[in-house]
């Protein structure tokens, strides 16, 4: 899924967003914007991630929702 589908989409992807880092809350999600790199940052934020593993998890779950 490209930045651009994602952002498109955001509206409808927050509840499986929250469903898989139910840590985030919705003011993250709507700082986040349907923006990958500013998603993986919360990620990484809220659960202590390293950039890698956070930015992993965000490929994986795009690949998820094409």
């Amino acid at each position: 899924m490209n930045e651009s589908i994602l952002k498109g989409k955001w509206n409808q992807l927050k509840g499986s967003v929250k469903k898989q880092w139910g840590e985030l809350t919705d003011d993250d999600l709507d700082v986040v914007e349907g923006d990958s790199q500013k998603l993986a940052g919360k990620i990484q934020e809220r659960y202590g991630k390293s950039k890698e593993e956070a930015e992993k998890e965000v490929r994986e779950f795009e690949k998820r929702q094409e």
